[in-house]
């Protein structure tokens, strides 16, 4: 029997239409999750939350015109993206982000020493290795954890102690650092117990905004130097392999276990790597470290989503919203082609460093200070001048008394033991 070649155009476009249908939707997805996670990487206070939920918004619109594929792989190649992106404007402005809090300072102090384009591709190196080693993590977890997770749930206040009291135990002022880990404390329970005060324009979380720009930010900036930023050059990473590979696998290593674990987030993940990297000590390696813990995180808690049924971030809630459910190799397709995007366009990016040499730092750490004042007061109201003010009192503190500013990330810890412990 023979087949006519006219037969077989005829059949195989056919027969491959539903692939080629679902691959166009995922590169679609990833295209537009690109878009909107450069958004809101480069814009401070706008979360890869915000832009999946306005996506979520528009889910009616948009199935009537594409396939759920679309609009789930568009949330996570925005959240993808965000973490790409959103070490950008901490390195050039010092802003911190909810998911860089701690990695801002080595970074902006990079970009004062002239090496702010070094601090960006560095960022963008560690999310890059990050999406490799997400993988097989995000396998090992799906096989052996869900049956273990009842304990898991049990033992993440008992962790995250453990981290804070070595920490405190090897702090230069134990008794500062103790002092400024529960004085933050209690205002993170007093802003995220009180979070309903605030504005619905920052979305649920919005309050970590003005929170931890108060503590990371704002106290950081007035504290800053002087006179002019120095010109800016690259002259390559200054890294050797041998701490990459090290800290490529602390970073995933912390990225997985909050990308698992519940009420963890990217800012926990900074703290538990400051006990084996010291942002001030190892600048470069820090920010590779917290880098690839950003985006494993973003991985891990798709993995967490489709194995257990968990929501970890407001993307993935957003996702479980959707009318119908994508496979979760569709949207880690998706995710896979935003980070070369992304990775591309953050490269692209880190040369505008060029662009601050010159500028008047003192000008510059306060017109940053009034945009983050405004923006606190724009998604939160007047609860969140509120949060700034305080936080920003109690980030005063460790330069006053000489210790890290790591103990200032109680304003997560406690909170995170006081909800695993039942407390609240």
């Amino acid at each position: 029997m023979t087949v006519s070649w006219d037969t077989i155009r005829l059949v195989y476009p056919r027969r491959f239409q539903p692939v080629i249908n679902v691959l166009f939707g995922i590169v679609l997805g990833a295209a537009v999750g690109i878009g909107c996670g450069a958004v809101s990487g480069l814009v401070p206070g706008i979360h890869a939350n915000t832009m999946a939920g306005v996506l979520l918004s528009l889910q009616a619109l948009l199935l009537a015109w594409f396939d759920p594929v679309v609009v789930a792989s568009a949330m996570f190649a925005t959240l993808v993206t965000h973490t790409f992106l959103d070490n950008v404007p901490g390195t050039f402005l010092g802003i911190p982000d909810a998911d860089t809090s701690l990695a801002v300072l080595p970074a902006h102090a990079l970009c004062l020493e002239g090496r702010g384009e070094e601090a960006v591709r560095i960022s963008a190196l560690g999310s890059a290795v990050g999406v490799a080693l997400s993988l097989p993590l995000a396998l090992a977890f799906v096989l052996f954890l869900p049956a273990l997770q009842p304990a898991i749930d049990w033992g993440i206040g008992l962790v995250v102690l453990a981290v804070a009291g070595y920490l405190i135990v090897v702090s230069e002022s134990p008794g500062w650092a103790l002092a400024v880990f529960s004085v933050s404390g209690v205002l993170g329970l007093f802003s995220l117990g009180y979070s309903f005060l605030a504005w619905p324009a920052g979305g649920e979380s919005g309050v970590l905004m003005p929170l931890l720009s108060g503590l990371f930010g704002i106290a950081v900036l007035l504290k800053a130097s002087h006179g002019a930023m120095p010109a800016q050059h690259f002259t390559g990473i200054e890294l050797p392999g041998g701490a990459i590979r090290r800290c490529s696998l602390l970073g995933s290593a912390a990225g997985a276990l909050v990308g698992w674990l519940p009420g963890l987030s990217n800012a926990t993940a900074n703290t538990l790597l400051t006990s084996v990297v010291g942002y001030d000590s190892n600048p470069r390696e820090y920010i590779l470290a917290t880098s690839a813990a950003n985006t494993v995180n973003a991985f891990l808690g798709l993995a967490a989503f489709y194995a257990i049924s968990r929501t970890r971030s407001g993307v993935m809630a957003a996702i479980s919203a959707l009318e119908e459910m994508p496979p979760a190799t569709a949207v880690l397709l998706a995710g896979a082609i935003a980070a070369v995007g992304a990775y591309l366009l953050t490269v692209l990016l880190s040369p505008t460093a060029g662009w601050f040499g010159g500028v008047n730092v003192t000008n510059l750490n306060y017109g940053v200070i009034a945009f983050v004042a405004l923006l606190s007061l724009f998604l939160c109201g007047p609860f969140g001048g509120l949060v700034l003010l305080l936080a920003t009192a109690v980030g005063c503190v460790p330069a006053l008394v000489n210790i890290r500013r790591v103990y200032c990330m109680g304003a997560i810890m406690v909170p995170v033991m006081a909800y695993s412990f039942g407390i609240i």
